[in-house]
């Protein structure tokens, strides 16, 4: 496994960083006046001291409470895309985050605009999450993630050869425009072209979630997986996020204490789904280089992509999420698991 240079005692230096500024940090849940201060030390964030699951009890009251101040920023069904009718072939977008740039939308993007949300009166009974980190290596967390009523997995991350640790089952999957680059090559060749084909397909009728309006740069990109979905007749349902979802989702954290720069897909998809999933379950969301008993973590379970985040130019703030997501969990309104899965073996 690939660690970032500079030894252990480099990493234990730059965690204990991240450590003592995280511990600076308030969440207040829901816009209550009373705020929640999460616990200042750094066994907390290590999760020595997390509760095991069989202490965990879901809250519905604060579930339904925080769905409740969340659409007072979004709604889900119908911030989740862009549709047909809002947009029409040559219009002119200003990117999200840079809003110099502009792209015109495409033929193609516009045949693959929904005509309704694909969430449209949809209510499910539990949902998972999954992220990408490596804590879910030897997890056995796949046969509890597929018994879920509803997953949503991150960035066409692949399931097949993890299945035991990330389950299969799919019904939205993200995609960032810079996975196309940083996991196909940029379709440099008709090799990796016929792997993201195969990742396409194997999404079978799934959510297709691409942020197309967020960042120039990413352009290209969409227009190569859009191209490929309409001529190879790919069962997706694509969806593209609204241009108001990203500081709508920030505005509400933001609002919460939770001091963000750019909210990760993970975030974005909790706070989504609030809004049609009576419980919520979180798998592989785990931002630091070490697990609980210190051992070390894969960025990704799937690649060697190292922790980016530290970086000042990272456009995320994936500890602080992170710290207000166990708030959350030991507040009982999702549940947050990083290690192995009851049953699992």
């Amino acid at each position: 496994m690939e660690m970032n240079s500079g030894g252990k005692g480099a990493i234990r230096s730059a965690a204990n960083s991240l450590y003592s500024k995280l511990n600076r940090a308030e969440v207040i849940i829901n816009g209550s006046s009373s705020p929640l201060v999460l616990e200042r030390s750094s066994e907390s964030i290590k999760h020595q001291d997390g509760p095991t699951p069989t202490q965990w009890r879901h809250n519905q009251t604060l579930a339904l409470k925080i769905r409740k101040h969340i659409l007072k920023f979004l709604d889900a069904e119908k911030d989740i895309s862009v549709l047909k009718g809002t947009l029409k072939p040559g219009d002119i977008i200003h990117y999200v985050f840079d809003r110099d740039s502009t792209m015109n939308v495409s033929q193609n993007l516009y045949a693959l605009l929904p005509r309704t949300s694909p969430l449209k009166g949809k209510h499910f009974r539990t949902c998972a999450i999954v992220g990408n980190s490596g804590i879910l290596l030897n997890s056995g967390c796949g046969e509890e993630i597929d018994a879920h009523s509803f997953v949503i997995r991150c960035n066409l991350a692949p399931v097949q050869e993890y299945s035991r640790d990330v389950g299969t089952k799919m019904d939205l999957v993200t995609m960032n425009p810079s996975v196309i680059q940083r996991a196909f090559e940029d379709l440099v060749n008709d090799t990796w072209r016929e792997k993201l084909l195969q990742r396409l397909h194997s999404l079978n009728g799934s959510i297709l979630w691409i942020p197309a309006f967020m960042a120039k740069g990413g352009k290209e990109r969409v227009e190569w997986v859009n191209e490929l979905i309409l001529k190879n007749h790919i069962n997706v349902r694509t969806a593209y996020p609204s241009l108001r979802l990203l500081h709508a989702v920030r505005g509400y954290w933001l609002t919460n204490k939770v001091y963000i720069k750019r909210p990760t897909t993970g975030l974005l998809m909790y706070t989504l789904a609030t809004r049609f999933c009576n419980r919520i379950y979180l798998y592989g969301f785990w931002p630091f280089p070490r697990d609980q008993d210190q051992n070390p973590v894969k960025y990704h379970y799937y690649d060697t992509l190292k922790y980016g985040y530290m970086s000042q130019t990272s456009p995320h703030t994936m500890p602080l999420e992170f710290k207000a997501l166990k708030a959350l969990h030991q507040q009982g309104a999702l549940k947050l698991t990083v290690g192995a899965c009851d049953g699992a073996t």
